[in-house]
């Protein structure tokens, strides 16, 4: 693993929702054994198999967690943005990681190791109570993704996939920069680029979307979108 010891982020912790109203003491507790580092596109944070005792969290980039077939293809499994937290599964049982986890560009991420965690938890039946309903909501989001790629069609899957990136990226404007290439993104939606590409001009050419370049999106009918990635 390649990373850059950074200085502490006492935001590490404020940007993740489920951190949120946790009692002043545990949070200056928690501040104090959290450290961040820095990876380049490219580095591995962990890699499936590896073993750790960590939760980390995002607080600035973005990462892709993938599993790799028997014959060597990638499939993303999930997108983390900032504020994001992942590791727990591995964390809680003591088990080796079942996904690749790498930065798609330069990323921080704070980390917090085992025992820091788990002695917070403790103390904080709130905050336990809050990471089960996040670990809930997550695999309620797997089970929809694993539905989505066999049930909704590629335009479906693509719409949801601009909603996604404009609501994360907190664009006021509608527009970004598409934070994954192409061939990332139909990995992440279960297709071809060149579907993700054909598909993309279609939504040009009905006015969904305007696009300069390869990655610089504005959406313009987002209420459109929505009612795409929605249908059944």
């Amino acid at each position: 693993m390649c990373c850059e010891l950074c200085p502490q982020e006492s935001s590490c912790l404020t940007t993740v929702p489920v951190f949120n109203g946790m009692k002043t003491e545990d949070i200056q507790a928690l501040r104090k054994v959290t450290r961040s580092s820095k990876f380049q596109k490219g580095d591995y944070i962990f890699r499936e198999g590896d073993h750790s005792e960590t939760l980390f969290v995002v607080k600035e980039g973005l990462i892709k967690l993938t599993k790799t077939s028997a014959e060597g293809k990638e499939q993303i499994v999930r997108l983390l943005f900032p504020g994001d937290f992942f590791g727990l599964f591995s964390l809680l049982r003591d088990e080796n990681h079942y996904m690749n986890a790498e930065p798609v560009q330069e990323t921080v991420i704070c980390l917090i190791e085992k025992k820091d965690f788990l002695q917070t938890m403790e103390r904080n039946s709130d905050l336990s109570f809050r990471f089960l309903l996040a670990m809930n909501d997550r695999l309620y989001e797997a089970d929809e993704t694993v539905g989505n790629m066999s049930l909704l069609e590629v335009e479906q899957r693509l719409a949801r996939a601009l909603v996604l990136f404009h609501d994360k990226m907190n664009t006021k404007t509608g527009a970004f920069t598409l934070p994954i290439t192409k061939k990332d993104l139909a990995s992440f939606i279960g297709t071809t680029p060149e579907s993700v590409s054909r598909k993309l001009l279609a939504f040009m050419s009905q006015r969904y979307i305007h696009m300069e370049g390869q990655r610089q999106i504005q959406i313009l009918e987002l209420d459109e979108l929505k009612r795409i990635s929605e249908m059944h």
